[in-house]
């Protein structure tokens, strides 16, 4: 039996839940790969254990065959060309989906606090305070802070700008806190997955 036979039959029926769009051209797969690592590193930064939370959905989800272990995982977000550890390859159009797929899946799981992070947000700029004002706002944000500075390259100019300004990078955590909540609707995944193509993230 060849391997690609055997492949097949292993995909994770889950997957057919995203339409198949083609990874055309390099800006995409550079954009469709930086807003992906971008949102599980929200993720990340919304609860401790959210490695080990993210492992135990994939395998709810049968999601295990293609996001093996820590290794494999760290590889498919080291595409990011933001990220120290930047390592060129082309994420796979199935490992693009699954990880959009666990990336919709923890945020319905994490909705409650998503929205209630987003309804601090609103009440500290109906105020004129500033956002890390707040909280539990501050304490994600100064997660996402950390996580960010940790893992992306200081060289990369995008990036420098971020590390640059922390208002920057918090506004930034909360665009992406609000793209998760996006993920929660309905019809979310798919619309985010979509979006990831036309440039509307």
């Amino acid at each position: 039996m060849s391997d690609n036979h055997t492949t097949a039959i292993a995909k994770p029926a889950i997957l057919d839940l995203l339409p198949d769009i083609p990874i055309l051209g390099q800006r995409t797969a550079i954009r469709l790969q930086q807003q992906i690592d971008l949102i599980l590193l929200t993720i990340e930064s919304l609860e401790i254990n959210a490695v080990e939370g993210m492992f135990t959905t994939a395998r709810e989800l049968g999601l295990d065959e293609i996001i093996k272990n820590r290794i494999v995982f760290w590889r498919l977000r080291c595409t990011n060309s933001w990220r120290r550890s930047y390592n060129r390859d082309i994420l796979t159009l199935d490992q693009a989906k699954a990880l959009v797929i666990l990336a919709s899946y923890r945020a319905k799981q994490l909705s409650l606090q998503i929205r209630q992070l987003l309804i601090a947000e609103q009440q500290m700029r109906d105020k004129g305070l500033p956002v890390d004002t707040n909280f539990l706002l501050s304490d994600y944000l100064e997660r996402f802070r950390a996580n960010f500075r940790s893992r992306m390259n200081p060289r990369r100019a995008k990036v420098s700008i971020y590390l640059a300004s922390e208002d920057e990078l918090n506004e930034l955590s909360l665009i992406l806190l609000n793209q998760l909540l996006f993920c929660t609707g309905t019809t979310g995944m798919q619309r985010f997955w979509v979006s990831l193509f036309d440039g509307a993230v």
